[in-house]
């Protein structure tokens, strides 16, 4: 299942400048997800984190793959954030980076279900550049009812 812009809009809250997926590839409910961010030089981080060696913070790669999460877990418990729910990041373990991201890459964001339990996901995820593994954590989220 891909999907493009407009519709990962309809499943994720996150607006400009945090929404942080550009396509999903491939979606096969209750498994697995695999997107893309393309990561630009006019992202607002690289203002600051850093002038002369722009790369995008760790926290923002976890936070990508934890929205690839919030796709796959949506899609999977056929529920969308205009039924009033969302996914929050509650948790990661394991967490490793292992190359920078910069400027010009395409974040490639790979997601597993390990177990979902009473609205508690936990995924196993990976980010990728050119096949080059730059992140990998367990990244734990809750499904929640909003007013």
């Amino acid at each position: 299942m891909v999907m493009d812009i407009n519709e990962i809009r309809e499943y994720l809250p996150h607006r400009y400048p945090f929404l942080l997926i550009d396509r999903v590839l491939d979606l096969k409910v209750g498994e697995s997800i695999v997107g893309y961010k393309n990561v630009s030089i006019n992202e607002p981080f690289f203002n600051g984190h850093f002038p002369h060696h722009p790369i995008m913070p760790g926290v923002l790669v976890i936070e990508a793959l934890a929205q690839a999460c919030g796709i796959l877990g949506f899609k999977t418990v056929n529920k969308m954030p205009a039924d009033g729910y969302v996914y929050y990041l509650v948790g990661s373990d394991n967490v490793r980076f292992k190359h920078p991201v910069m400027p010009g890459d395409q974040l490639r964001l790979e997601a597993s279900v390990i177990r979902a339990r009473r609205g508690i996901w936990k995924f196993a995820c990976q980010a990728t550049v050119n096949d080059e593994l730059v992140c990998e954590a367990d990244i734990i989220c809750a499904e929640r009812k909003v007013a």
